[in-house]
């Protein structure tokens, strides 16, 4: 029965799409449409644009496959932008960082440092200077996207 019904319908597509289909109305009130006029009887041409196939209607599978393939897309693209943020929030740190670094040695009062023996050790000027020298290094590196 289905195959019948398919049958059918594909019959009936094929000639609308090659000639004419003509509708008219029997002794009996029913409407019948046909691609050859009905002998003595009124009917009307009906017109049907014979241009592009319609698109075969896509498959669930299909469907499904473009939503999962717009769900990755949109999860990397979040992923993305988690990991631009993230990155630009340690940016943001580490400028915070080294101007901090620079403002404690231009602060008032002795700078020390710790040496390899653990000893706490008081810079000079020349040692304070060249701190100084690299912290303003480290700002410009740090720094540049602010």
């Amino acid at each position: 029965m289905k195959r019948a019904v398919l049958l059918a319908c594909v019959l009936a597509a094929t000639p609308a799409a090659m000639a004419q289909l003509y509708k008219w109305v029997d002794k009996d009130g029913r409407t019948i449409y046909s691609d050859q006029p009905p002998p003595q009887q009124q009917s009307k041409q009906l017109n049907l644009s014979t241009g592009q196939p319609a698109a075969a209607p896509r498959s669930a599978l299909d469907r499904d496959k473009e939503l999962e393939k717009a769900r990755q897309a949109a999860k990397e693209k979040s992923q993305a932008a988690e990991k631009a943020d993230l990155k630009a929030e340690i940016e943001r740190e580490n400028c915070r960082r080294a101007k901090a670094n620079l403002n404690s040695l231009n602060g008032e009062g002795r700078v020390a440092k710790w040496n390899e023996k653990g000893e706490r050790v008081i810079l000079d000027d020349a040692q304070l200077a060249a701190e100084r020298a690299n912290a303003q290094k480290a700002i410009d590196e740090a720094c540049k996207t602010s």
